[in-house]
């Protein structure tokens, strides 16, 4: 017991003892090293840890209702066209034509019971023979009733024992970018087929010229759906399926349609008066962003800058002058000159539109009636004139003339070099103000005009007065 204790009390003093040196020797040396930490603010990104309820998603599309509705009325169209082929030996020496029948395949939709049917323009063209294929194969003969190459649009007709299936038209403008389409027609002759997508943009021009108002969407088009529908999920026409765009002619995502608005007032045009009636505003300008806002000096990057005015046009009785901003039209918002020409292409001259515009720091109103196209242009010898807005008439320093907008007479083109942004100032020795006093040389000549025109005064591009007398 004895010993112990003494263990115990040896073990207590030799704890004691190794303390108090670490208190003494090392303690007092040792260097407290305190870490600086500088506080950030935490960095967040948006993320939504709450339960997500597979219950509420909305269910994938179903397009089997508007496929249904819409199958049966969209046919295969044949067109017969009769072309010139190379002449060979062979034909030189026996006498033979060398002219062969060339057959295009398309797309048609049936709009009516009594069998009218829409297509497109450049899948009839030429044609000497058409023929159309119904969904269960019932094959007819078809009129040409008429067309409008301007916005590809063809007008049909067959002959038919009973009532055929249609398709209701829709409201193009109403169509929304993101919505769900169907495209049904017979690419490669593989006959109803129907693929899907969405509306991409609208208002889109191919050509940079300001004449197309396109819906663009990512639906599979191919060569052979020309003519053919699109639909939206409630089966309603919204376009009719016109071009793609593609390095190797197939499809690669993007294709455009007519929409269905511009193609109803077509052929209903063609029916009622069988032309198409062209109702215009008469404005010229640019669209604007941020490029040609700076050039203009205007703080607005959407909307249609007004350049120019057409005399007797409906903007310039309604008040509309250069330096006025269209923000829109009715309810459609005009962001570029494509929304408004897709829009006034389904509309009439005499119809009245409500066009917005900003000029200067204000905002209003004017109610437009439409002119007819007529006033301010007209055709003869294959060349198309318009009226000379004030703009160009200041800019030249003239006061009179028509301006040539387009010139299919090679002749003339060769002999004196007439093309587009030419000025005609005088034929014959007469004054020409307006496209009226084109039109009144023609009900005087005929068809003998282009004899009878002896002298002929122009202004080229560079603002060279210019005459020619003809012998």
């Amino acid at each position: 017991m004895k010993k112990i204790a003494t263990l115990l009390f040896v073990s207590v003093l030799g704890g004691l003892i190794t303390l108090s040196a670490y208190k003494l020797f090392i303690e007092e040396n040792a260097t407290i090293r305190v870490a600086e930490h500088t506080e950030e603010s935490p960095s967040f990104v948006q993320t939504n840890y709450g339960n997500t309820n597979l219950n509420t998603l909305p269910a994938a599309p179903n397009f089997v209702d508007a496929a249904e509705k819409t199958l049966h009325a969209v046919v295969h169209v044949k067109n017969t066209a009769v072309v010139s082929s190379p002449t060979t030996l062979e034909d030189f020496f026996f006498g033979r034509r060398s002219q062969r029948a060339q057959v295009g395949t398309g797309s048609g939709v049936i709009i009516d019971k009594n069998g009218y049917i829409i297509t497109n323009n450049h899948v009839i063209a030429g044609a000497r023979e058409i023929s159309i294929t119904t969904n269960d194969n019932k094959i007819y003969d078809a009129k040409l009733i008429g067309t409008d190459p301007k916005t590809d649009i063809a007008l049909l007709k067959i002959e038919a024992d009973e009532d055929l299936p249609y398709i209701i038209f829709g409201d193009s403008d109403d169509a929304k970018i993101g919505e769900w389409v169907l495209a049904v027609g017979n690419p490669f002759n593989l006959t109803s087929t129907v693929t899907a997508g969405i509306i991409s943009a609208k208002s889109r021009d191919l050509t940079g010229q300001n004449h197309q108002s396109f819906i663009q969407t990512d639906a599979a088009v191919n060569p052979g759906n020309s003519g053919g529908a699109l639909v939206n999920s409630n089966g309603e026409l919204v376009g009719i399926n016109t071009a793609i765009s593609s390095q190797t002619g197939s499809y690669i995502g993007y294709s455009f349609a007519v929409p269905s608005n511009i193609a109803r007032k077509v052929v209903e045009d063609i029916m009622e008066f069988g032309n198409v009636q062209n109702g215009i505003l008469g404005v010229n300008g640019w669209s604007l962003n941020g490029e040609t806002s700076e050039k203009l000096e205007v703080n607005y990057t959407e909307g249609f800058f007004v350049g120019s005015v057409d005399e007797k046009s409906g903007a310039q009785k309604a008040g509309i002058i250069k330096g006025d901003i269209i923000t829109k039209i009715d309810d459609v918002k005009i962001s570029k000159f494509s929304d408004l020409t897709g829009y006034l292409n389904t509309k009439r001259p005499g119809d009245v539109v409500n066009v917005s515009i900003i000029r200067g720091n204000n905002s209003t109103i004017l109610p437009v009636t439409l002119s007819n196209i007529e006033i301010m242009t007209t055709e003869f010898l294959d060349i198309h004139v318009r009226n000379l807005s004030q703009q160009i008439k200041d800019e030249y320093n003239i006061e009179n003339g028509v301006l040539v907008t387009k010139n299919d007479n090679y002749w003339l083109y060769q002999k004196i070099g007439l093309n587009r942004g030419y000025i005609i100032t005088e034929i014959n020795g007469q004054k020409i103000n307006t496209v009226e006093d084109i039109a009144k040389l023609k009900n005087k000549y005929g068809d003998k005009l282009v004899d009878k025109i002896e002298t002929l005064e122009l202004i080229n591009r560079r603002g060279q007065k210019q005459s020619y007398i003809f012998r």
